[in-house]
């Protein structure tokens, strides 16, 4: 199944790749799922502030090479993100990384706290990439308009 949704990811991204960036493009997805914190009214999902912690942290540190490989350019009078040829690995070895933590952490954290922590970890790297690609993209937005 993660397979799966790596490789649909892959499919989005680059059929996204294909249309101008907008700010509500960057904006939404973290919007979305931050619906996901819902969860954490149930018991089972709930996380030690410990582990809240360690989840952002390798959040954060994977957003580092999301951030670093995300780019822009102008076509068209059009601010377009850059394909990556290194995206497709980054992808897969951010996935890989997470079913072996997945799967050697599944042996010693409950279930319910598991999938509390992975949906912090991925909250923690997709806000401050989108942050990053905000940011990056006013950047361009403001040069090109001069």
């Amino acid at each position: 199944m993660a397979l799966f949704m790596g490789i649909l990811a892959i499919i989005v991204r680059s059929k996204s790749a294909k249309q101008p960036v907008s700010v509500k493009k960057i904006i939404l997805p973290p919007v979305f799922m931050s619906t996901g914190a819902l969860m954490f009214i149930f018991e089972e999902f709930r996380v030690a502030p410990l582990q809240i912690i360690e989840a952002l942290m390798v959040g954060i540190l994977f957003s580092l090479i999301l951030i670093k490989t995300t780019n822009f350019e102008v076509r068209n009078e059009d601010i377009f993100i850059k394909r990556s040829k290194a995206f497709v690995f980054i992808l897969f070895g951010l996935l890989l990384i997470r079913l072996i933590g997945k799967l050697v952490l599944s042996n010693t954290v409950d279930v319910g706290e598991l999938g509390g922590m992975f949906w912090i970890l991925a909250f923690g790297m997709i806000v401050p990439w989108r942050l990053a690609m905000l940011i990056k993209f006013k950047k361009l937005e403001n040069t090109f308009s001069i």
